[in-house]
């Protein structure tokens, strides 16, 4: 059973911070009124396809990301050019469906032979249909139809490249800030769980040692320590502890709710450390709503700085190949962490997050970062950098991180098998 909750609990992350970073991508792309075709959830083969209003959403076979395909990112759409003969399907005297082939089982469409077209624009199309040229408007949505495949037509208002460069940066942008929204509540909800540390509670005491001569015992709060608050700071207790060997301690402590004062002598263990022989955890309470919000804010703040200063490292090659992970290893500890309890999962799933997040925004051709900075070199030059240039950097970029991914894949299983 066990086994079944960390499958389920290693599936359900992934999904999560992949769906919620194409979200990001999918809802302020639609809010700026571009196409969106594809909303995707993995790569390569699909294995679910199910189609609503203008998108079709797709579980794929490999789980090493997700994208949201928008109209005129790719020239995706079959081009119809003059003198090729097509078959339309009118509604209300405007073009609806386009056919381009198997003519003779397209049953109410009128065929013909395109003089001219213009299916981003002007939307019309000028048939020849037996020698009789007729002009047909063509629907803002209508669908073309090659073998069995539909695809929405996109007009130029509803393309990605026609919109400001503020709309097209924050469609981008928006698929890192999810992560980060979604980091920062994970990391609240943590708090809530786990509680708020306020005292340091002893979890058990050594044999033999210093404090089990003194009388501690395994549940005891410290309240104080020489006249000193201990509160939830057991940097403190061990700071004192330090600078008292052999040297008599007032310790004063709570158990079931009675004080008692106990006298410990802190001794030098046979490795040469002061040590009064307790193990130490955080007595902890319920949060306050400011203290949750504090606490999210102050854990998204160190693990940004962490994930950067690795970043850091990667830049400037501080590292080896082992240093890294791939899906393996995430995999790996993933199970971990779920294994440690909710508490641990939760805040294991936040860092992920940030990271995927913080990691999708540095300037690698493909990633999001790379998109934003050619992005401003138009906000700066005033003018698109040449599309077809683009595609090319961002599909080499693609296609260096898949190469990294194996190497560090397989990197992780050698690990593995090597123990």
């Amino acid at each position: 059973m066990a086994t079944l909750q960390n499958i389920f609990q290693i599936v359900l992350l992934f999904f999560v911070l992949v769906s919620i970073h194409e979200w990001g991508h999918f809802y302020f792309a639609k809010r700026a009124g571009i196409l969106v075709r594809e909303f995707a959830i993995g790569f390569g083969p699909k294995l679910l396809s199910f189609k609503q209003d203008e998108t079709r959403y797709t579980l794929r076979l490999l789980p090493i990301g997700g994208f949201v395909r928008m109209a005129g990112e790719d020239p995706e759409i079959v081009q119809i050019n003059p003198g090729q003969r097509i078959a339309v399907k009118l509604t209300d005297d405007q073009v609806t469906h386009i056919y381009l082939n198997d003519f003779d089982s397209r049953t109410g469409s009128l065929e013909g032979v395109v003089e001219q077209i213009d299916l981003e624009k002007k939307l019309f199309v000028r048939l020849d249909v037996d020698g009789d040229i007729q002009r047909f408007s063509v629907h803002p949505k209508a669908m073309m139809i090659s073998k069995d495949k539909e695809i929405q037509i996109a007009p130029w208002d509803r393309q990605f490249g026609s919109k400001t460069v503020g709309q097209r940066a924050l469609s981008i942008f928006a698929g890192p800030l999810m992560n980060f929204i979604l980091a920062f509540i994970l990391f609240v909800t943590v708090v809530f769980i786990a509680g708020v540390p306020h005292k340091v509670k002893i979890a058990g005491t050594v044999p033999g040692s210093a404090a089990q001569l003194a009388g501690l015992q395994s549940g005891d709060l410290i309240l104080n320590v020489n006249g000193v608050d201990i509160g939830a700071d057991r940097n403190k207790l061990t700071s004192l502890i330090q600078s008292s060997v052999n040297k008599p301690m007032d310790w004063t402590i709570e158990r079931n709710g009675e004080i008692i004062r106990k006298n410990v002598t802190p001794a030098v263990d046979q490795d040469g450390v002061i040590r009064v022989g307790v193990t130490l955890v955080a007595e902890t309470r319920p949060a306050t709503v400011m203290e949750g919000l504090k606490s999210g804010w102050n854990s998204l703040s160190s693990a940004t700085m962490l994930i950067l200063d690795g970043f850091g490292k990667l830049a400037t090659l501080q590292f080896k190949l082992d240093d890294l992970g791939g899906p393996v290893r995430i995999v790996e500890f993933t199970s971990e962490q779920a294994s440690a309890g909710w508490a641990q999962y939760i805040s294991w799933t936040a860092i992920m997050s940030l990271y995927l997040g913080l990691f999708n925004l540095l300037p690698i051709p493909a990633l999001d970062g790379s998109r934003l900075v050619f992005l401003g070199l138009e906000a700066v030059r005033g003018k698109p950098v040449d599309p077809s240039r683009e595609s090319m950097v961002h599909f080499v970029g693609f296609a260096m991180l898949m190469l990294l991914m194996i190497a560090v894949t397989y990197n992780d299983i050698l690990r593995l098998m090597n123990g």
